[in-house]
């Protein structure tokens, strides 16, 4: 049982995150809450140590207060700062960890220049004007949905993290 809540819970609430930013351009605070909520169930469940709770903990508050200060210029939206966050509670401070981070930061250049491209060069037809997250990201106003890249980041650095060696 415990080994289907590791192969559901994580990839299915970061998957549906980088869903709903790029559909909405808003992560649910739920979704954040719902994986701090998985990590404490599951933690205890898999046998993971008080010491290695804690390392987890203090990956998600440096991955917090990176994410506010990239909230805080304008980088980031708030969103994007809470699932880096709770991303990092589930990775600690692990390589999977710094694979998941390498990823983020490849995947959101790519992202940002081909949207940044899209806006530029790219002549809607009048008819993609009326799906709302087409013309949302077509918008020069509107920012970047980095939950995509967070959460496909997020997936590929899954599988080399401790959640993974609980199920082998």
């Amino acid at each position: 049982m415990i080994e289907a809540a590791l192969l559901v819970v994580f990839p299915c609430l970061v998957a549906f995150a980088g869903a709903s930013d790029l559909f909405t351009m808003t992560i649910p605070n739920r979704v954040s809450l719902m994986m701090i909520a998985g990590f404490a169930m599951l933690a205890p469940a898999i046998g993971m140590a008080p010491l290695e709770i804690g390392f987890h903990l203090i990956a998600a508050g440096i991955a917090l207060s990176f994410g506010l200060a990239f909230f805080a210029f304008g980088w980031m939206g708030g969103g994007d700062a809470k699932l880096m966050t709770v991303v990092a509670l589930w990775l600690g401070l692990t390589p999977a960890l710094g694979e998941f981070l390498l990823l983020t930061s490849v995947y959101g250049a790519v992202l940002t220049l081909a949207i940044l491209g899209f806006r530029k060069d790219v002549l809607l037809p009048i008819a993609a004007y009326r799906v709302e997250w087409i013309a949302r990201l077509h918008d020069n106003k509107t920012g970047i949905p980095y939950g995509i890249t967070i959460a496909i980041a997020a997936l590929q650095a899954y599988p080399g993290s401790i959640w993974f060696r609980a199920i082998m």
